[in-house]
Formats: structure tokens, sequence, C-alpha cells
């Protein structure tokens, strides 16, 4: 650890957002930031797994405690200068899950512009619109119900998230 300690002033993202964002700016180098990290991981008593590909850590929960809705903590560690760097954090579910979850949100977004066009071809036609009425009744409900899944799996995963900030916090 570094000799001077850093006032860690944290900054969030809105709780609404289902992948929580915060940046905090280290008086200390980009390379001692990675280079601790490095280290961490390397020991044999280390609890997360990790990895650092080009200035990106990427953490995650051990594979005992792992479920599908466990987070991963993404650490960019941006050089601002010599002897200061800022360290941006993005947690979030596993890329599968994360590339499933976008994946269901394009369908019912392409489905639900396809069903106003549909509808608009159906007016057109004089004939009867309504299954793309239904269709654009279910879509939305459909989306929200996803919204909220995705709440129900953030907080599900929210003591994982706690102890990747804690273990950050550790490291920095």
């Amino acid at each position: 650890m570094s000799s001077k300690k850093n006032l860690l002033i944290e900054k969030r993202n809105s709780e609404l957002f289902l992948r929580p964002r915060f940046s905090i700016d280290l008086d200390e180098s980009y390379t001692a930031v990675l280079e601790r990290f490095s280290n961490e991981f390397k020991k044999e008593e280390t609890v997360f797994r990790g990895n650092i590909v080009d200035g990106h850590i990427f953490i995650s929960v051990p594979k005992k405690d792992e479920h599908f809705w466990s987070p991963q903590l993404h650490l960019e560690a941006v050089e601002v200068s010599e002897n200061v760097c800022k360290l941006k954090g993005l947690f979030g579910p596993t890329p599968q899950v994360w590339k499933l979850f976008m994946f269901v949100h394009f369908v019912v977004g392409i489905s639900f512009l396809g069903f106003c066009v549909l509808l608009y071809t159906k007016l057109s036609l004089k004939e009867s619109v309504v299954l793309p009425v239904i269709m654009l009744v279910i879509l939305p409900l459909l989306w929200l119900l996803l919204y909220f899944l995705g709440k129900v799996g953030k907080d599900t995963g929210k003591s994982q998230m706690k102890k990747l900030h804690d273990f950050m916090i550790k490291n920095i």
C-alpha cells in the first residue's frame, strides 16, 4: 500500500441504473494502482478472482459463490497525470448474462416497432387491428417486467457487490 493515504471521494450514478457506476480520483500513479491489484490477484488467500488487461481490472466473485445474478466489477484506471489517476468502476452481471438480457430487450424493441408498422398497415387497409393493438400493450408491459427482473437480479447480488466494493477499497 502507498504510504500516503488517499482521501477517497466516490462519485456514483443514480440507484435507478441496473449497472451502477462510480469514479474515484486517486493521488497515485496509474501503474502503482494496477500493480497493487495484480499483486493481490496473485496471492493464494485472495478470495476474489480477477484479471487485468490494458488498464482494465475485472473482479469476479469466487466460483463456489457464483449464481446467475452474481455481479462483476469492472474497473478502468485512467492516467490523468504522472502521479494522479482516476478509477472508473462499473458493476454489472457477467458478460454472458448481460448479453442475454440486452438481446431480449432488443427483440422486444424491434417487435414493438414491427407491430407499430403492422398497426399502420392494418389501419390503411381497413382490416382488423386487434392483434397489433394487443401486442402494443403487451410489449411495453414485457419491457417493464424485464426492468423489474433486472432490479431483482441487482438486489440479489447486492451483498456480493458490497464485498467486491470493499475488496476494491482495501486495495486502492
